[in-house]
């Protein structure tokens, strides 16, 4: 798009696309389990105050972080569908702004951290920002296919930073919860990756199913989903919930055990999706479960 285009956007325009490039509906989901983060740490309700400024801030980083990957990735992004609608991919978001942006708002956020909650949340959060923003999306997504392994370190942060907003301390409960989206995120990731490996290969990103196949992914898949599940557990025998979270969990785990068999005994393109898109439910409401449990 030209210069001239560019400028004849509106404002509103502009800051409405750059708000599409925070991925709102990721973050909704990181936000939310750091919320339920703070709730687990604090003996009754976390102070409201508190709780509302550290959301607020994780939220800011956290969509600093999705707008710079989208940034770094806009012409890999121009030639996969799932993501050549993005104002990075089509060119109707300058880089210097978009930079701009995403370093003033995530800056506000590791600010509020600083100023109002705690210096170990502070730094977490800003390593979180890093892991995501330059590690994964500069270093190891383009270089191995076990990209999203190690990546996945990052997007398992949030319940951490939510623990220790409330706490200024990291222990083994919240370490408990990292472990669970850690070991979600790739069975989540490759899912998608499945479906849309004709995709990632014409981007050029070294994908499981791309450079391994399908068949080997969906064995990984499978064997992520269970250790998953066993991991899942960890927060019932840490005394972190009880009987209301083990019902629950066991429900969302036959599901994900369920679809992650199938997978690896018969794949489709729609099963892929179909897991793809429980994977999201399961970890939702796994938090979910989480919280419930702590109020009854």
């Amino acid at each position: 798009m030209n210069t001239a285009t560019l400028r004849s956007q509106s404002p509103g325009r502009r800051l409405a696309d750059f708000f599409e490039l925070c991925k709102p509906r990721v973050n909704t989901l990181i936000v939310f389990t750091a919320m339920i983060g703070m709730f687990l740490a604090a003996p009754g309700l976390p102070p409201a105050a508190r709780f509302l400024v550290a959301s607020l801030g994780i939220a800011l980083v956290a969509g600093a972080a999705a707008a710079l990957n989208c940034l770094v990735e806009r012409t890999v992004d121009a030639r996969m569908a799932r993501t050549r609608g993005r104002a990075t991919a089509r060119g109707t978001a300058p880089a210097l702004e978009t930079l701009g942006l995403s370093l003033l708002m995530g800056g506000a956020g590791l600010w509020l951290l600083h100023a109002f909650i705690n210096d170990l949340t502070l730094w977490l959060t800003l390593a979180t920002f890093l892991g995501y923003a330059v590690i994964y999306t500069l270093v190891l997504k383009p270089a191995t296919p076990m990209n999203i392994v190690i990546g996945g370190a990052s997007g398992a942060m949030p319940p951490v930073l939510g623990w220790t907003a409330m706490t200024g301390s990291i222990g083994v409960e919240p370490l408990a919860l990292f472990l669970i989206i850690f070991l979600w995120t790739p069975p989540h990731f490759w899912a998608l990756a499945c479906y849309r490996r004709e995709e990632y290969a014409r981007a050029g990103l070294p994908m499981l199913p791309v450079t391994h196949g399908v068949e080997f992914t969906c064995q990984h898949i499978l064997l992520y989903t269970v250790m998953l599940a066993a991991a899942s557990l960890i927060p019932v025998s840490l005394g972190m919930s009880g009987s209301i979270y083990l019902a629950l969990v066991t429900l969302l785990n036959l599901g994900f055990l369920f679809l992650a068999t199938a997978l690896s005994r018969s794949y489709s393109d729609a099963l892929a999706q179909r897991t793809f898109r429980y994977s999201i439910l399961y970890l939702a409401l796994l938090f979910a479960a989480l919280f419930l449990d702590r109020l009854f």
